[in-house]
């Protein structure tokens, strides 16, 4: 059928760049969370969800691209929101507290996006948990930035591979003429 797939076959999420990017977000948050804020504190809630809603939509996005292309679009993008609204609050907390955000041309800006490119989760998180909270703050935001690079490409590949192929509909209708022609 020329190529054609109804169901596409699925990628394992675990794969994704941004999936694991999204994983270290989330731990380094819960290690953030807990240890800046006292017990009951309404912002360890909202930043853990946050990070957490982030990953999961990714995972539900890359799931539904199986059948639909604009839904995993569209919870792509809701995963991008989150990790949005996540970056704002480490940005408050900084703010709020009279820390300093680490500018762009920073040697520490420079050194922790090389690491949050080349470095194991594993040792990002270790050296999270060993620094100072506006230091984990500032790591968290330059992941943040970089996670929403990887989600914004991945958003403009998904949407011209929309534009190529279809969503589902139109894959059923090619398909169900191509069978009725045979």
């Amino acid at each position: 059928m020329n190529g054609v797939t109804l169901i596409k076959p699925q990628g394992d999420h675990r794969n994704l760049i941004c999936y694991r990017k999204a994983e270290l977000i989330y731990d380094i948050t819960c290690h953030f969370a807990y240890s800046a804020f006292g017990h009951g504190n309404r912002t360890i809630d909202q930043m853990v969800q946050a990070a957490r809603s982030g990953k999961q939509n990714i995972i539900e996005g890359n799931a539904d691209l199986e059948t639909s292309i604009e839904m995993g679009i569209k919870l792509i993008n809701v995963a991008k929101a989150s990790f949005k609204e996540l970056l704002a609050d480490y940005e408050d907390y900084l703010r709020v507290n009279g820390c300093e955000q680490w500018s762009a041309d920073s040697n520490k800006f420079v050194a922790m996006r090389k690491l949050g490119t080349d470095g194991s989760n594993q040792d990002i998180l270790d050296i999270a948990k060993s620094r100072s909270l506006d230091t984990v703050a500032n790591m968290a935001i330059i992941l943040l930035k970089q996670e929403d690079y990887l989600l914004h490409k991945l958003l403009i590949s998904l949407s011209e591979q929309f534009l190529k192929e279809g969503g589902f509909k139109e894959r059923m209708h090619r398909m169900r003429v191509e069978q009725r022609g045979r």
